[in-house]
């Protein structure tokens, strides 16, 4: 069993387990310090979706600066069971988690989220899907945090606001093209 820390907020240098299974890839170190660049240091009231938790150092990572509320969903038994027992050890109110199928959930989701991060399994190849999925839930103004092990293409509509390689992983930060840039 390894590990990953929450590199600010509240919870900074809080440690999350990462269960030594077949594809789980947290977001490294590095990446999420990136991203929470882009991002800005506090998301104070935002509402963000996790859509394939794994580990849950994203939705851990914006819980921790302080977004209002934190869907994370996770199809793993395994995993699961470790997502929660992280929230309860944090005390991690504004996290919700769900076993679910992230690609199922996401079609029937009537919600709207600021930020949305797809992080799917690299081996299953679900990144197009997951994007289509994801749009419709887009709140005015938000942004689609994507990983791959491949370059990805934008969908129609939306540009690649910023964007970044760290070894096999290609990681982007997707805006409506109609979205000015915060």
């Amino acid at each position: 069993m390894g590990e990953v820390r929450i590199i600010g907020g509240q919870w900074k240098r809080s440690k999350l387990p990462v269960p030594d299974l077949p594809g789980l890839r947290p977001t490294s170190d590095r990446i999420r310090e990136t991203l929470f660049n882009w991002l800005g240091q506090t998301l104070n009231g935002w509402r963000v979706l996790d859509a394939f938790a794994g580990s849950g150092a994203l939705g851990f990572e914006a819980a921790s600066r302080g977004a209002e509320a934190v869907v994370m969903i996770e199809r793993e038994a395994a995993l699961v069971d470790g997502l929660r027992a992280s929230q309860k050890r944090l005390q991690a109110t504004a996290i919700t988690i769900h076993r679910a199928n992230a690609l199922n959930w996401m079609l029937a989701c009537p919600d709207r989220f600021d930020l949305i991060f797809l992080d799917p399994p690299f081996a299953d190849d679900l990144f197009d899907r997951a994007l289509a999925a994801a749009v419709p839930l887009l709140a005015e103004g938000g942004l689609i945090y994507v990983e791959s092990p491949r370059d990805i293409a934008p969908p129609p509509g939306f540009t690649a606001w910023r964007q970044g390689r760290a070894g096999a992983v290609h990681y982007l930060l997707l805006r409506r093209e109609d979205n000015p840039v915060p």
